[in-house]
């Protein structure tokens, strides 16, 4: 099996849980690559079966090219980038489509409305993609990090449940 975890990422907590999602599901025998959107490829290899999606929470939900300036100005990232939003938008919906899951950081209230995985679940449903409805927030202290106590583990056991749910579908497929 294999997964490949596109990931948004401008002050590393996002791509630092898309590794360790990729680490888990290696060690469930998934061969998973993390891949940043702006290197993203607009078709999915063959074969993949899980495709995971992880951004940041601006204003609620994915970022815009707004956004994604003010974060790059308060970085040494350079320029704004090529966003989730714009990079799904395009996405090629293979023949047999992977299975989808989303998360997404944040800070602040957990009760507050609004969230990239959220956006991010809509957006690649409505294209076709079979989202998964286990998408996960973590939170982070503070814009630039860190996570808060306890998201390692939790992103940990959310990929070991991604594993299962992959294996699931394999065998319900066959």
């Amino acid at each position: 099996m294999s997964a490949v975890l596109v990931v948004e990422s401008y002050f590393g907590s996002t791509h630092h849980l898309a590794e360790i999602v990729a680490a888990t599901l290696h060690e469930s025998g998934i061969a998973a690559s993390v891949v940043d959107v702006d290197l993203a490829p607009e078709s999915l290899p063959d074969g993949t079966e899980l495709l995971v999606v992880g951004a940041p929470t601006h204003d609620r939900g994915l970022s815009t090219p707004e956004s994604r300036q003010a974060a790059t100005n308060l970085t040494t990232h350079g320029p704004a980038r090529t966003g989730v939003r714009e990079w799904a938008s395009e996405l090629a919906l293979p023949e047999h489509p992977p299975l989808v899951a989303v998360f997404d950081t944040r800070m602040g209230d957990p009760w507050m409305a609004g969230s990239a995985a959220a956006q991010a679940s809509v957006l690649l449903s409505g294209r076709g993609f079979p989202v998964s409805p286990a998408r996960i927030t973590f939170r982070v202290i503070d814009v630039a990090g860190p996570l808060r106590e306890g998201e390692v583990e939790r992103a940990r056991h959310w990929a070991a449940d991604l594993a299962a749910r992959l294996e699931h579908r394999q065998r319900t497929q066959q």
